[in-house]
């Protein structure tokens, strides 16, 4: 959600009292017993760009969530109160149209998405409100939206199962919201599940819980505020790129539908003599499928240290190969790379700003933190923000 940062920090309330404050606030509002529903964000340690492009992701969700209570009423309004704006909004059941506020369409894209099979005839009141900080690349609004279609799904019994809530919230992202997301994000917030990371096959979407025994180890997120403005359209290249390079191969091997169906040897032969920078974004696709396969048979074996290694590998290969990353968050892991306390770390998201995130040893993680400030407000002159993150289970009633 596209939340002023020093507003939203300031309004936040600590997570063990989003539940009592949302109930205390429902009942005041509405006179009504809300049922509570907590769903996470989340983060991914390794697997950067290959949802688009059918390989593996390897998300989890996260103890920063958003919590919403929700109650039906007896007419076919719907009324909504957000805590950390501090603002009301309303509307009907037969009047979902975008807000023009962007913060209610999460909930009015899911709500459009069940209309279209089940017709509800009640409306229903909601408080919500969350710690996930936004604009970090934690996925603030597929908690959002995971958190209202569990909601409506419980509070109707509308019998829907996990993956239809994943379908769910990522239709109402692209379609009423306006955001071509993959479905990692919303996958990740419902089926998350404590000490796991979640390695989702993008092309059949099966997956498996892998263990992520981080004893001794914190997982930090350093925010470098920033998020420049190529964000959006470099994004959409590098997905035209990958489908050119599969393009060139499909000519020689039909059968290719995809880079996650592509090895080395058919982008040296068919991409490299074509179009270079079109080969440098394949080859960081078609190593980074085997990064992750070989990261989780590293985790397999409790090895961080391992997988640490392959966590600067992916930087590398995002930033020279891939070209996502920018210079705050190279400066990020830069500043890290060198310390033995730090296991590994990259940036995180689809690139240009956000977050680095970094696996640090439990007793160096205090003074790395505030060697890292303190050298970051040096160069680029802005104070970044810290986010330690512990990996939870997904969306479920509180």
């Amino acid at each position: 959600m596209k939340i002023n940062q020093e507003v939203w920090t300031m309004m936040i309330i600590p997570p063990a009292d989003y539940p009592n404050t949302i109930k205390t606030k429902f009942k005041e509002l509405f006179g009504q017993e809300a049922l509570i529903i907590r769903s996470p964000g989340r983060i991914n340690l390794i697997g950067e760009h290959l949802d688009y492009n059918m390989g593996y992701v390897l998300p989890a969700a996260i103890n920063k969530a958003i919590w919403l209570g929700i109650q039906k009423r007896d007419d076919q309004a719907i009324s909504i109160y957000s805590l950390d704006y501090d603002a009301h909004y309303q509307t009907g059941m037969h009047n979902i149209f975008p807000s023009g506020k962007l913060w209610p369409d999460y909930i009015l894209g899911v709500v459009e998405q069940i209309q279209k099979k089940h017709k509800l005839k009640n409306g229903f009141n909601i408080v919500f409100g969350g710690d996930i900080p936004p604009g970090a690349g934690l996925s603030s609004s597929a908690a959002l939206e995971c958190a209202a279609a569990f909601a409506l799904n419980e509070l109707f019994r509308l019998g829907y199962e996990k993956m239809d809530l994943v379908a769910i919230g990522q239709a109402a992202e692209n379609e009423f919201v306006g955001v071509k997301c993959g479905i990692m994000d919303q996958f990740a917030s419902v089926f998350g599940k404590r000490e796991h990371l979640i390695r989702l096959d993008c092309r059949n979407l099966n997956y498996v819980h892998v263990p992520f025994h981080a004893n001794g180890i914190r997982v930090i997120l350093f925010d470098t505020r920033v998020k420049h403005s190529l964000a959006d359209s470099a994004y959409n290249e590098r997905r035209e790129q990958c489908e050119k390079g599969v393009d060139l191969i499909q000519e020689f091997y039909p059968e290719v539908r995809s880079l996650r169906d592509a090895n080395q040897e058919m982008l040296d032969t068919f991409v490299k003599p074509v179009d270079e920078i079109v080969y440098r974004r394949c080859t960081y696709v078609v190593q980074e499928i085997q990064r992750l396969l070989k990261g989780c048979a590293d985790l397999e074996k409790d090895d961080l240290i391992s997988f640490g290694k392959r966590m600067f590998e992916t930087h590398a290969g995002l930033k020279d190969l891939y070209e996502v990353s920018c210079d705050e968050l190279d400066l990020l892991v830069d500043l890290v790379k060198d310390n033995p306390a730090v296991i590994g770390a990259r940036m995180m998201g689809g690139g240009f700003g956000g977050c680095t995130i970094n696996l640090v040893k439990t007793e160096a993680a205090e003074d790395l933190i505030k060697k890292v400030s303190d050298a970051y407000l040096s160069k680029t002159g802005t104070e970044m923000f810290v986010y330690e993150v512990a990996i939870e289970d997904g969306t479920g009633i509180v």
